[in-house]
């Protein structure tokens, strides 16, 4: 009931729109809380991207470059890191962009109660503010990490006076970004408008950009076929064959650096306490999965399979752990080993056309190797809450992925992290990645993180099933877009007609 609701109400809004340059894109998921510091979406990152700019940027060559800050350097031991910001910026509130500012937002980043950032920014001792374009962040120890964290929402700059005692942010966020916030009605649309104070104004061409939340894939395109979108993002993989042969429409494919996989509950809270805080049992599961089956049926080839949370081309990749082909026979024997004939768990997952394709083949194949498996589709938020109060047994989740390998793996698996919703805590593992955190050379890094995911690998806690491409749909008269590897979507240079 309701998806037609959705085609008609964008219909009206196309029709009665007063700004003669929207431009409308269509999201798989609605977001959390438009925060930051809170925000653990990837859809939030989407809409960040328009709505809040970081320190420094990642464009499609996944290297740093200045975005807020100008410049940086380091001291001799990589413990000190100075940053310039461009002068005369100023928030969207009007109130000027200041060395004093930005240790406001990474001291909130660090240390408000319900922040997501806390693990990104755990290398940071203090933040001291030299002039008002300039200030020192100070290291516990080197942190190779840190760059790259300043590149995403740990480094988004809000305006301090938004987040004062007594506002709440996520309501009325006040950012530094292209576009300002307008409205937000949730499960329907986010409204931002063009800042005309932004320094690169000139190179963003539409007035007012709408985000519009449709979990099916189906009518997404569809609006997006009709004219009520302009672009979406994730495109069903068996849409992909009609979509290059259809002229009105374009396709933008790129390999993201992320992952899609199952986190198991091992330790937070009482749904903990079942088989499958076994390892045998979660063993018996990867071997019941067949990755080949979901990337040709599910994703039409495009659903690279994975084992790790890095991918093939990333140079922290283990060739020690190939992907786990299925084996029924084996999965039997490890849950006859776990004292078990068959195993029960519920399966949450997203409300989209593509989550529901994968948890039905998922509990499909499993059910020949004992499990019996129930499925539960909920609103993508929602399902970051349960995940989070550990209301759940495994949730079917990724990540849109980090181009340095801290970010991909650390605050997943590590004791207390703060996207450790499996519960996981293994005192050998911090040890690894905590070390990993703090060496640079690439080589000892990497057998840092060879031995940590020997030991994961061999836990489970989480079974990586995937590597997604990022498929972006563009109307035809739409020009100028390059698709990143981390799934975001800038505005930059965009236009449309």
């Amino acid at each position: 009931m309701r998806y037609p609701l959705i085609v008609a109400t964008l219909a009206a809004l196309s029709a009665t729109s007063a700004f003669a340059a929207d431009f409308r894109i269509g999201l798989q998921d609605d977001i959390d809380l438009l925060d930051p510091a809170r925000s653990r979406t990837f859809v939030g990152e989407v809409v960040f991207e328009s709505l809040c700019d970081s320190l420094v940027a990642v464009g499609a060559d996944l290297k740093a470059t200045p975005e807020l800050a100008r410049d940086w350097s380091w001291n001799d031991d990589h413990t000190v890191l100075t940053m310039s910001l461009i002068p005369g910026m100023v928030f969207h509130d009007g109130n000027p962009i200041t060395a004093e500012a930005v240790k406001a937002n990474l001291d909130r980043a660090r240390t408000l109660q319900d922040s997501m950032r806390k693990t990104e920014l755990q290398s940071v001792d203090h933040i001291d503010v030299v002039d008002d374009l300039t200030f020192k962040i100070s290291l516990k120890q080197p942190d190779p990490t840190l760059l790259p964290q300043l590149s995403n929402r740990a480094g988004m700059i809000a305006s301090p006076a938004a987040f004062a005692e007594g506002k709440d942010f996520s309501q009325a966020p006040v950012c530094s970004g292209p576009y300002r916030f307008v409205s937000r009605q949730q499960n329907y649309q986010i409204v931002l408008e063009k800042f005309d104070q932004y320094r690169n104004a000139g190179d963003y061409h539409f007035d007012r950009v709408v985000f519009l939340p449709i979990p099916d894939t189906t009518v997404r395109l569809a609006n997006l076929r009709s004219g009520d979108l302009d672009m979406l993002e994730r495109l069903a993989p068996a849409d992909i064959p009609a979509v290059r042969d259809d002229p009105n429409l374009q396709l933008a494919l790129v390999t993201s650096v992320g992952y899609q996989g199952l986190t198991i509950n091992v330790g937070n809270g009482v749904r903990a306490d079942g088989p499958l805080k076994d390892k045998r049992v979660r063993q018996a599961l990867q071997y019941a999965i067949d990755r080949n089956v979901i990337n040709e049926v599910v994703g039409a080839g495009t659903f690279q399979p994975a084992q790790q949370p890095f991918g093939p081309d990333s140079p922290y990749h283990d060739d020690a752990f190939p992907v786990t082909g299925r084996d029924v026979e084996k999965s039997k024997a490890l849950l006859k080993e776990a004292g078990y004939d068959r195993v029960p768990f519920e399966l949450i997952f997203a409300n989209s056309t593509t989550g529901q394709q994968i948890a039905e083949l998922i509990q499909a194949m499993v059910a020949e190797a004992g499990f019996d498996v129930t499925l539960k589709a909920t609103e993508f938020a929602s399902m970051l809450q349960a995940t989070k109060i550990g209301d759940y047994d495994v949730v079917q989740v990724g990540w849109s992925g980090r181009y340095d390998p801290d970010g991909n793996l650390h605050q997943f698996v590590t004791c207390g992290a703060g996207l450790n919703y499996a519960g996981y805590c293994n005192q050998a593992v911090d040890d690894l990645l905590n070390k990993a955190k703090v060496t640079p050379d690439v080589e000892a890094r990497k057998d840092l993180y060879d031995q940590a995911q020997a030991i994961l690998q061999d836990e489970l806690p989480l079974i990586y099933v995937y590597h997604q491409p990022w498929p972006f749909v563009l109307a035809k008269d739409v020009h100028g877009f390059t698709p990143l590897p981390t799934g975001l979507i800038s505005l930059k240079g965009v236009t449309k007609g």
